[in-house]
């Protein structure tokens, strides 16, 4: 048995749980005072780019204003500084022992110094200048709808708005028990769309930007909204919200392919189940807005096995309701409201090997046959185990068994719905779909992550130097992160990726199945891994 361990230790090499290396002090002054439409704040002047740190674009989220809709912001007096990142949604599980550790182990951190706290609706803005009209890249975090935050180091938009000469935006919004809590049919009409709070909060975020970019030299007419992870699972969802239509013209999704939100039945039992651990009924809001924060939270993840042991496969996340998300992002079909709006979509070769989704005990880079197929059976248990595997052998020839079995998960996990979700949103026949794929495979951490889950953010973000502990030091990766951020922000600009050195990138169409593949050479394929995408989705039934 070789399984492979990822400690903390080795994530903390990776750059991921510290702040990356930052603007030596000779490089950082006060930068110009903007106006917003709540009033003048001043940011910083970082490596030659601007900075303005927490900005606020809703009202604290606690106590009466908790599990509804955000809030509008208060005006202030004076110039408020803008320096400091505001807080992240609270998501610490101070007992440990659950999934969620482990994934916020593995995802970029905040840097000390920045809390977690109820008033998290801040906005983080980098900008070339305060004159002008560029494109806006609205950034939406990974972590799933439970954890995460804008301020991660990793996150940081100074490269990728110098490089492409954007506005640059991460956004923090409300997480798990705060932002997804599904109360409508216990607390009433004011509590209609508690369930999706967390997906509001992005929609106001937007209207902020098209209140207040212009000032900071952003287009708004001109808005891009891209994620990761769970981020792309943001802009899946924020694509069939009515709400947001009109607030963003193009839209990236990485390896975050969402094709369905909640029932609201099973989003009602969760909430029954949360008031229950803090012996409340789920129709007593104002008791459980009186909750403190930490209580609540610490009840969120106490009631993750119970949801489990119910029977309830997703919790705390989007849900279906009559207002914010009337239908399945999608599911049947492409959602009609962003018919006109270009899509990006990929996925990573190996995204299994991101450690929260496949164990150490998986990490068997000496697995046998017989594991394999174990393996395989476990996972498709309405499959047929022996053909899939074929199907991915005669493809992959001279792949391990662990290979194949990170190439049948990644496709399983992500692969194949990114090209179900792209099919459905080309057979609209309104706007292009641009698909890729992260080939490139890291050697730092003994070449164990590969192309995982990830991997692609700090070239998409061009901060392959300040990642050094996760992608290596490698000959090539300084060019691969300016081919990648040149094609992304080239995309916002325009509604096609380019890039110099990037062949012509052709929408995907069902005729022809063109994928960029991202790797030290880039190039076009044609159906990339078809054969064995179409296996998976017949092994799922």
């Amino acid at each position: 048995m070789t399984g492979v361990t990822i400690t903390r230790r080795d994530l903390l090499a990776t750059g991921l749980l510290v702040p990356l290396a930052g603007p030596a002090l000779a490089q950082v002054a006060a930068g110009p005072v903007v106006e917003t439409a709540n009033g003048k704040v001043r940011g910083l002047l970082e490596q030659g780019t601007l900075v303005f740190r927490g900005l606020p674009y809703g009202a604290p989220t606690g106590g009466a204003n908790r599990f509804r809709p955000p809030q509008p912001v208060a005006h202030w007096t004076g110039i408020r500084q803008a320096q400091l990142f505001g807080s992240s949604s609270p998501q610490s599980n101070a007992a440990g022992g659950d999934r969620n550790v482990v994934m916020r182990a593995a995802l970029p951190q905040d840097p000390p110094g920045v809390g977690e706290g109820e008033d998290c609706l801040v906005v983080n803005v980098w900008t070339p200048a305060v004159a002008g009209k560029r494109p806006v890249m609205v950034w939406l975090h990974g972590g799933g709808f439970s954890s995460g935050s804008a301020s991660a180091p990793l996150y940081d938009g100074g490269n990728l708005s110098r490089r492409g000469d954007v506005v640059f935006v991460g956004v923090n919004h409300r997480l798990n028990v705060f932002g997804f809590t599904h109360l409508a049919a216990a607390g009433g009409p004011e509590f209609a769309s508690s369930g999706n709070a967390g997906m509001l909060d992005i929609v106001q975020a937007l209207e902020w930007v098209h209140a207040n970019i212009a000032a900071f030299g952003g287009d708004p007419d001109n808005v891009t909204i891209f994620g990761e992870s769970g981020g792309g699972a943001k802009v899946s969802t924020l694509l069939a919200m009515p709400s947001a239509k009109g607030l963003f013209h193009r839209a990236i999704i990485e390896s975050g392919p969402s094709l369905r939100v909640g029932s609201p039945q099973d989003a009602a039992r969760v909430a029954d189940l949360l008031a229950a651990e803090l012996g409340l009924k789920a129709s007593q809001v104002r008791a459980l807005q009186a909750v403190p924060t930490a209580k609540l939270l610490a009840a969120y993840f106490s009631v993750q096995p119970k949801l489990r042991s119910a029977g309830i496969g997703g919790s705390f996340g989007p849900v279906l309701d009559s207002a914010s998300i009337p239908r399945h992002p999608f599911d049947p079909d492409a959602p009609a409201i962003s018919d006109d709006v270009p899509l990006l979509i990929g996925t990573n070769r190996t995204e299994a090997t991101f450690p929260p989704f496949m164990s150490p005990a998986d990490q068997d880079r000496g697995m046998d046959e017989a594991g394999l197929r174990q393996r395989i059976k476990a996972a498709f248990p309405k499959g047929d185990a022996e053909s899939l595997i074929g199907v991915y052998r005669q493809a992959n020839p001279g792949a391990t068994p662990f290979d194949l079995l990170l190439y049948i998960t990644t496709d399983r996990m992500m692969g194949a719905n990114t090209i179900v979700l792209a099919e459905r949103k080309i057979a609209r026949g309104r706007a292009p779909v641009f698909v890729y794929r992260f080939d490139w495979e890291s050697q730092a951490m003994g070449g164990h992550m590969r192309a995982m889950h990830v991997m692609e953010v700090p070239f998409v973000m061009d901060n392959t130097i300040r990642a050094a502990g996760l992608v290596g030091t490698p000959a090539d990766g300084e060019a691969l992160a300016a081919t990648m951020s040149t094609a992304w922000s080239t995309f916002a600009r325009t509604g096609v990726p380019a890039a110099k050195g990037l062949p012509d990138w052709p929408a995907y169409s069902t005729s022809g199945r063109k994928v960029m593949l991202f790797n030290t050479v880039c190039r076009l394929a044609e159906d990339p891994a078809g054969a064995e995408r179409r296996a998976v989705l017949a092994a799922l039934g």
